[in-house]
């Protein structure tokens, strides 16, 4: 897609400047993008399964108007560090970590979609008493994220392949879950950004061994420390049992709601009605003393 052809909001987004820095946590750098001024309150935009921080390109500008906003790339995905072993506990610590060093003021919220929302749930337990909130993106609290049932199935994210060419890879190019809608130079981005060139030509940017990851145990008790906002993708992946199952545990205080028209991938199908979520619960909740 030409760049006339993008929409005026996203020429935009991609063009705000944007910092990156790297922090070390329990032996592995994490890699991690920031935009707006630093020494602000902020947020931290975490990923999905075998995804990465680059996800939240179209995004994190929109946020960025007196606030610092960084997206980190979990271990085992993006630019940052592989590890032996994966665990919800460890990402929730990287996700407090990078908050910490990033360059942003007081408690951070963190906004977190499918696998990542799950990590930031689990932040929430541990880390609530450091945090000024969590909104949660079409997330399906329980043992296993939708990309590790895929996997399991081997439905997707077999071994790691290697593509002789760029364009060969990108054709290859899905979503899991499955999902068609897209805003087409959303899509594009996401897809593009999320290759590295290796010996031999071109892979993903993830590392398969983190659907073997544990921390099911702590997810299971687990109950949030801070302020707790989720939004339901019209489309998406979470069943009315299991969201009735999710709203007992956010307890009575939780913004719950579900944006229209949208896939589980909503950043990718519906950005705009995203940022206005995410714009209207930190609005309301800068009204509570």
């Amino acid at each position: 897609m030409s760049d006339e052809q993008q929409p005026q909001w996203f020429r935009d987004a991609l063009a705000a400047p944007v910092e990156t820095g790297i922090v070390t946590v329990e032996g592995a750098g994490i890699a991690y993008r920031a935009w707006g001024t630093s020494g602000r309150p902020g947020l931290v935009l975490v990923h999905g399964g075998a995804a990465h921080s680059r996800w939240w390109d179209h995004i994190g500008p929109q946020l960025a108007a007196g606030r610092r906003v960084v997206a980190l790339d979990l271990s085992g995905h993006g630019d940052s560090d592989v590890r032996e072993h994966y665990s919800l506990e460890t990402w929730a610590a990287e996700i407090v970590a990078v908050a910490s060093a990033s360059g942003i003021e007081g408690l951070p919220v963190v906004v977190g979609h499918s696998m990542g929302g799950i990590v930031a749930f689990v932040a929430a337990h541990l880390y609530g008493d450091r945090l000024a909130g969590v909104q949660i993106v079409d997330s399906p609290i329980r043992q296993r994220t939708p990309e590790e049932d895929a996997a399991r199935r081997k439905a997707a994210f077999g071994p790691k392949k290697v593509y002789p060419a760029r364009a060969e890879a990108l054709a290859r190019f899905r979503f899991v879950p499955p999902q068609e809608a897209a805003v087409p130079c959303v899509r594009e981005h996401v897809a593009e950004t999320s290759l590295a060139a290796v010996d031999g030509g071109w892979s993903w940017k993830f590392d398969p061994a983190m659907f073997t990851r544990t921390g099911g145990d702590t997810l299971e008790v687990a109950r949030p420390r801070c302020p707790i906002a989720y939004f339901r993708a019209q489309h998406g992946i979470v069943s009315d049992e299991l969201m009735a199952q999710m709203r007992e545990r956010f307890g009575p205080s939780a913004i719950v709601t579900e944006i229209p028209d949208a896939g589980h991938h909503t950043m990718i199908d519906r950005p705009l009605a995203l940022v206005t979520g995410i714009r209207t619960v930190l609005a309301a909740w800068a009204t509570v003393p």
